[in-house]
């Protein structure tokens, strides 16, 4: 106890004299202007800032959701599902799916006001041990890793046109990769505000594409191009399994939808532009999907699509042929956008989990210059970049990706509980219970069904891995060992002073 008291008054006093450092610069450059203009200065709290606005969030939703996967693997969702019909329908249905769990943590993000999305929720219904789970698992695989995979495509489609004919070198694709991770988190490092008007940027040129392809769509029908999609349900899968695969797959192309729940803090008037984000985010990514897949429709058979390597290439080698080439590029462009938003939102889940004590605390610490989450967000580009050397990690997120639906369910579950058990909640927006409910039922199928269709041991690893982070739990949160704080003292003192970053303030 004593070492604690020694290391929250060295804290205190680390963070007193940068501020004081900071004011004196302030002083000194003030002394060279007029004196009103420096009365006019506010004084910010050392606390992420609220700067990201209705369209920003709105534009995180879309970018996050709208990666690579509706330009490059639909097929998937046509393979399982069987025929053109059921695999449309599919597609909408699971628009309307995502949008009603949105809604669900409409009513979690403007009750509860923390950001750290599911993190944040978790801890209020179910206590810290499950939030701390959800963290270890998230933190440490589920967000690095997919900002891997993200980067890994980037860099794939990227480098193709440099290496015609032929799949770019690993060396290549894994360096480029790497680059465009340092490169993103540096951008969030550097500036909230920078880092929301390249997500802004990115959404803005994936949308433009997307309207590209749905209007050439549209010309096609036109001119009667309609034959795929008449007797559209022949052929339609039986099998329950299958079925399953093919939603697995679209919910995944769906994944996204509650990432604005991990800024809350960072959001302004969150009452009014949260919920109000959903609403048009979710409802224009699902229209954007379902009429890019009519449009591929136009052009393509099932057979021929199901053979298509990259079916919006193939898309636009037969409709845009004299400019087919704003595919590829729109596609990097897309998957970069998608990458920012991924590394936006995990460094804020990083920076809570730290805060509530369930990480090192250094990553809840927040730069004094740029008001960011910066060794949040590092030590994510830090997992990240290990993640890009193994050979595949598309098996590792496939086999995790179960885990993530459990935490979907029990966030879902956690929202009927605190009805009862947390009535005295302010709640600005309130769904009727019956869609926390099927939630549950959806995503607790959906850990199921692969499961029970391919039962494989790596789920059981996985499920190891999960459960191995009350190893750490109990002597390192629960119990807060001496020894561990004093390895730790000199490691955040020096972390600290290199990357000039403070403790945020209390602002309850």
């Amino acid at each position: 106890m004593h070492l604690c008291s020694i290391m929250h008054q060295w804290t205190e006093m680390d963070e007193g004299s940068i501020m004081m450092r900071k004011e004196s610069q302030n002083g000194s450059k003030g002394r060279c202007s007029e004196s009103e203009t420096k009365d006019k200065q506010p004084v910010k709290a050392t606390v992420l800032q609220k700067d990201v606005g209705l369209l920003s969030g709105i534009c995180l939703i879309v970018g996050t959701m709208i990666g690579s996967g509706i330009f490059i693997s639909p097929k998937a969702v046509l393979l399982f599902s069987g025929a053109v019909g059921p695999c449309l329908l599919i597609w909408a249905f699971c628009g309307v799916l995502a949008t009603l769990g949105a809604l669900c943590y409409a009513e979690l993000g403007t009750m509860i006001t923390k950001s750290g999305g599911e993190y944040s929720y978790l801890m209020e219904a179910f206590g810290p041990i499950v939030a701390y789970l959800y963290s270890w698992t998230t933190i440490m695989v589920l967000k690095p890793s997919s900002l891997a995979i993200i980067t890994l495509s980037f860099a794939e489609y990227s480098s193709s046109p440099f290496y015609p004919g032929c799949t770019p070198p690993l060396v290549v694709t894994k360096c480029l990769s790497a680059a465009a991770i340092i490169l993103i988190v540096s951008v969030n490092c550097l500036s909230v505000k920078l880092a929301s008007y390249v997500q802004n940027i990115f959404t803005l040129a994936k949308l433009l594409i997307i309207l590209v392809i749905i209007v050439a769509g549209i010309v096609m029908l036109a001119k009667g191009n309609t034959e795929n999609l008449s007797n559209a349900f022949v052929g339609t899968s039986s099998s329950f399994g299958a079925i399953g695969l093919a939603f697995y797959n679209v919910l995944w192309a769906y994944g996204g939808w509650n990432q604005l729940n991990f800024i809350t803090e960072e959001l302004k008037q969150p009452s009014r532009n949260l919920p109000l984000a959903i609403l048009i985010a979710i409802p224009l990514v699902s229209v954007c999907y379902v009429l890019v897949n009519v449009a591929y429709f136009t052009v393509m058979t099932a057979s021929e699509l199901l053979l298509s390597p990259a079916v919006a290439l193939t898309f636009g080698d037969r409709v845009l042929y004299p400019v087919s080439w704003i595919v590829p590029l729109f596609v990097v462009f897309s998957t970069f956008g998608s990458a920012n938003g991924s590394c936006f939102t995990a460094g804020r889940l990083a920076y809570v989990s730290g805060r509530e004590g369930h990480m090192v605390k250094i990553l809840s610490y927040i730069s004094l210059k740029r008001y960011s989450p910066a060794p949040a967000l590092m030590f994510n580009g830090f997992l990240a970049l290990i993640y890009i050397i193994p050979a595949d990690i598309n098996t590792l997120i496939n086999y995790f990706s179960f885990a993530q639906w459990v935490f979907y369910g029990l966030t879902a579950l956690g929202l009927i509980v605190m009805r009862f058990t947390r009535k005295e909640l302010h709640r600005p927006v309130k769904v009727p219970i019956v869609i926390p409910g099927l939630i549950v039922l959806v995503s607790f199928y959906l850990v199921l069904a692969p499961i029970i269709d391919k039962p494989e041991m790596e789920y059981l690893y996985c499920a190891v891995f999960i459960f191995s982070g009350l190893l750490l739990y109990y002597p390192f949160v629960y119990r807060k060992v001496n020894w561990a704080c004093k390895l730790m003292r000199p490691i955040t003192m020096h972390l600290q002073l290199l990357m000039e970053v403070v403790p945020p303030d209390k602002t309850e």
